[in-house]
């Protein structure tokens, strides 16, 4: 085993021509790729798709300067929709609709009925069973989880408050 100073003063231990800080760069590589492109994916299909946008840059903030610069805006862009989800009781509804939906799907995926064929679908569902079916609930939980959130935070101030906050993460009541 040796060690070695690298960059910034840090000491790198280096084992068999492999250093630790290079393990942990792949891996911090590799793992905020993923959460960021399932964020990406989680835009279209049922998701927290912003909050994993931001979970992704802050775990590649670790070891890059760009993503450390892009996780402020997409926090901002987050914050915004939040806000904007809950603005008045009627959007709060709709939110809340919108995460129940994939929660009702997802029950009848685990159940995995026979349904009419149609052309190339049927008799089963396509994908269906306890994976995809749990996938979907625990998205739903998830939105809702975050439904509950931007309520408290948006909407359960004064309207001063509210207001405040909203000009702090760039948006308007």
């Amino acid at each position: 085993m040796l060690v070695r100073v690298g960059r910034g003063g840090r000491a790198d231990i280096i084992t068999m021509g492999c250093s630790m800080a290079g393990l942990r760069k792949t891996w911090v590589t590799v793992l905020g790729w993923v959460v960021l492109l399932v964020g990406i994916a989680a835009l279209i299909l049922p998701g927290p798709g912003l909050l994993l946008m931001v979970a992704g840059l802050v775990i590649l903030s670790q070891e890059y300067e760009w993503a450390e610069r892009c996780v402020e805006p997409v926090k901002v862009k987050a914050f915004e929709v939040a806000a904007s989800g809950v603005k008045t009781w009627p959007r709060v509804a709709g939110s809340t609709l919108s995460a129940l939906v994939p929660m009702g799907i997802g029950a009848f995926w685990m159940v995995d009925p026979e349904i009419p064929e149609i052309w190339i679908i049927g008799p089963e569902l396509p994908f269906g069973g306890i994976g995809t079916g749990t996938s979907l609930v625990a998205s739903s939980l998830v939105a809702l989880g975050l439904v509950v959130y931007s309520v408290r935070r948006f909407r359960g101030h004064s309207e001063q408050r509210a207001r405040q906050q909203a000009t702090e993460y760039g948006t308007e009541t």
